[in-house]
């Protein structure tokens, strides 16, 4: 059931401009070859070696054995994201994919060096988890279904 209501069409809204700054992030990362050619491997190799939490450590080392592959993959996985968002298709499935990309980048950028300031540690984080947290109410909300292309079929 579509939800209704001046709510539903703020969420849209929010939705769109979610997809908006994603489109902006994959541009950067496909229209350029720097980021795959080079970029990825050296924000990745700073998160491990200064910010991510030690657990997730491998799973960014892991990426690193194909760089350049795995940055253009982040570049498309932005542009779905971003084209699913504005659009309103796809909507849940991208919600889930939207959230675990930020909390991919929560989890690589989560520590701050010793002697940091321990509320920073947090701040740090609020870009990441604001939109981690617009990422599932989107999936809670299907807002896709107010001005989206996941509308249900008239009954």
């Amino acid at each position: 059931m579509a939800n209704s209501g001046g709510s539903s069409r703020t969420m849209a809204v929010a939705r769109m401009v979610v997809g908006i700054l994603f489109l902006f992030f994959a541009q950067y990362k496909l229209m350029h070859p720097d980021f795959a050619n080079g970029g990825y491997q050296k924000y990745v190799t700073g998160y491990i070696e200064n910010t991510s939490v030690n657990f997730y450590k491998p799973v960014l080392r892991l990426t690193l054995t194909h760089p350049v592959f795995i940055g253009y993959a982040v570049g498309i996985a932005e542009l779905l994201i971003g084209i699913s968002m504005l659009l309103g298709i796809w909507v849940r499935l991208f919600s889930v994919v939207g959230a675990l990309f930020m909390l991919n980048l929560t989890l690589a950028t989560w520590c701050l060096p010793p002697g940091t300031v321990p509320w920073k540690y947090l701040g740090n984080q609020l870009d990441n988890i604001s939109l981690l947290l617009l990422f599932l109410l989107f999936f809670a909300h299907n807002a896709g279904t107010t001005l989206g292309l996941d509308r249900a079929p008239k009954e």
